[in-house]
C-alpha cells in the first residue's frame, strides 16, 4: 500500500456535493484533497464534481459522469483517480473495471502520506494497523465475489484460496500489531504517570494540520522536529522541556494535526497518540490565522477535543502566522488568545510570558521561616519552587523565604512546620 503514490504521478480528483451537506465544508474538503495530493507528490490535472442528493452505492457518481471521467483520464494519460470519500469494496471493484489507471480514495491517500512520514516505532505500527484494517474488508469483498463461481469440493479456484490465505495472514498481523501497540501505549502511560507524579506543568500543542505547531515547538525549545508547509508534517508526538523566563521548567508536547473527515481507521489508531492531551495542564490551540477557512479549522479541533473529553482543560488560542496577514483581519473572540508569528523573536517572548502566567497560576506563593540549621529544607525549596527569595534574620537565626510551589506538590508535608500562613487549599489537603 505504501507504493500507491509515486512522485510525478498525475491525477484527477473526484468529489460529490450532496444537497444535504454543508457546501462550504465540502468545498474545503475538496481543497484539502488537492493539498493532500500535493503532499503525496501528485500533480492534479483536473477536478471533477457532481451535485447529487446521495452518493451512488455502486458507482459513487452517476454512470454517465463516471464514463466521462474515465474517458478524460484516458485522454490525459492519468496515473490515478482519487475520490474524496471512502469507497466501499463494491464501488472500488466496479470503478476498477471502468478505469485503465489506479483508483484510490481519500483514506488510501492519507494512509500513504502517513506511511511515508511516520518515524517512531509506534507511529509505524499505527499506520500499518490502519492499512490492514482498511484492506481486510476489501479482500473479504473480493472473496465473496469469487465464491459465487461455484461451491463444494473441486470448485474453489486458486484465487479464492489465495484470498483466504491473505485474510488469515492479515488477521494474524492485525492481532500482533494491536498487542505491540498496547505495549507501547502502556510504556507511554507510565512515562505520563511519572511526569504527573513529579508535578511538572504540561502543555499540549493542538491544532489543524499545518497550523504551525512544530514551528512553535522548534522555536521555543530548539527541538529540531520536522517543520514543512505541508499537511501532516508531524505524525509522532514529541515532548520537549521548555524553560520559562522565571526559570520554571515545563513540558511542551507536539501532536498530530487534526483534519476534517479523518478516516475512521486512523481516528482509532491515533486516538492513543492524542490521549496525552487529557493529561495536559494547558492546551495551546494553534490556528493558522492566514488561512481563509481557519474558523472551520477551529471548529474541527474543538469537536475533537470534546470527543477526547479535554474541553475543560484551560486553553490558550494562538493565532499564528501574523506576518502573513496583509491587513488587520477579523479574528473571532476567544477568552484567552494571542496573535503571533512563530518566527519573530519578540512574539516568542510574548508567548513565553503568557505561558508563564498560566503555569504560575497553578502555584501557591508561600512564606516560610526556616531555621538556619535546616539547610535541607532550603535546598528542597530551591529545587522544587520558583521565584524564590530569602532574607537572613540574625536575631532569630532563621531565613525568611518567599517562594512559589505547585499547588499539588507532595512537598507540602515536609515544609508544613515552617509555613507562616497556610493557603486554604493546602489546609484542606492535610
Amino acid at each position: 500500500m505504501n507504493d500507491l503514490i509515486k512522485t510525478k504521478e498525475t491525477a484527477i480528483l473526484v468529489g460529490c456535493f450532496l444537497d444535504n451537506r454543508d457546501a462550504e465544508r465540502t468545498r474545503l474538503s475538496m481543497e484539502e484533497l488537492h493539498e493532500l495530493a500535493a503532499t503525496a507528490g501528485v500533480e492534479v490535472l483536473d477536478v471533477v464534481t457532481q451535485n447529487r442528493d446521495r452518493i451512488d452505492s455502486a458507482w459513487y457518481l452517476g454512470t454517465g459522469k463516471i464514463d466521462e471521467i474515465a474517458e478524460k483520464a484516458h485522454e490525459l494519460d492519468i496515473d490515478v483517480v482519487i475520490f474524496n470519500d471512502e469507497l466501499s469494496p463494491s464501488q472500488t471493484r466496479n470503478l476498477d473495471r471502468i478505469f485503465d489507471c489506479k483508483v484510490i480514495d481519500r483514506t488510501q491517500l492519507i494512509l500513504d502520506i502517513f506511511a511515508g512520514r511516520a518515524q517512531s516505532r509506534e507511529g509505524k505500527i499505527q499506520v500499518e494497523l490502519a492499512q490492514y484494517n482498511y484492506l481486510l474488508p476489501r479482500l473479504a469483498g473480493q472473496g465473496k465475489q469469487l465464491s459465487r463461481l461455484g461451491g463444494g469440493i473441486g470448485t474453489r479456484g486458486p484465487g479464492e484460496t489465495k484470498l483466504e490465505s491473505d485474510r488469515r495472514h492479515i488477521r494474524k498481523r492485525i492481532s500482533e500489531l494491536k498487542q505491540q501497540l498496547e505495549d507501547t501505549v502502556r510504556t507511554r502511560q507510565l512515562h505520563r504517570e511519572r511526569r504527573k507524579k513529579n508535578k511538572v506543568f504540561q502543555i499540549a500543542l493542538v491544532g489543524y494540520t499545518n497550523a504551525g505547531k512544530s514551528t512553535i515547538l522548534n522555536q521555543l525549545t530548539q527541538a529540531n522536529t520536522l517543520q514543512e508547509d505541508k499537511l501532516f508534517a508531524t505524525l509522532d508526538p514529541t515532548t520537549r522541556q521548555l524553560e520559562l523566563p522565571s526559570g520554571l521548567e515545563v513540558l511542551l508536547t507536539d501532536t498530530v494535526g487534526f483534519i476534517q473527515d479523518l478516516p475512521t481507521s486512523l481516528v482509532a489508531a491515533f486516538r492513543s497518540t492524542l490521549e496525552g492531551v487529557k493529561e495536559a495542564d494547558l492546551i495551546l490551540h494553534v490556528v493558522d490565522s492566514h488561512h481563509p477557512d481557519f474558523q472551520v479549522h477551529m471548529e474541527v479541533v474543538d469537536k475533537i477535543l470534546r470527543e477526547l473529553k479535554a474541553e475543560e482543560i484551560p486553553q490558550l488560542v494562538v493565532f499564528n502566522k501574523a506576518d502573513l496577514l496583509t491587513e488587520r483581519s477579523y479574528l473571532p473572540h476567544a477568552e484567552d488568545s494571542i496573535l503571533i508569528s512563530a518566527m519573530r523573536k519578540e512574539d516568542q517572548q510574548k508567548l513565553l510570558a503568557r505561558l508563564e502566567a498560566f503555569a504560575l497560576a497553578s502555584f501557591h506563593e508561600l512564606k516560610l521561616r526556616v531555621p538556619v540549621e535546616r539547610g535541607d529544607i532550603l535546598s528542597l525549596l530551591h529545587r522544587e519552587g520558583v521565584e524564590m527569595e530569602q532574607q537572613f534574620n540574625e536575631e532569630e537565626e532563621s531565613y525568611l523565604v518567599t517562594v512559589r510551589v505547585n499547588r499539588d506538590h507532595p512537598i507540602y508535608g515536609r515544609i508544613a512546620p515552617f509555613l507562616l500562613d497556610k493557603p486554604e487549599t493546602v489546609e484542606e489537603s492535610w
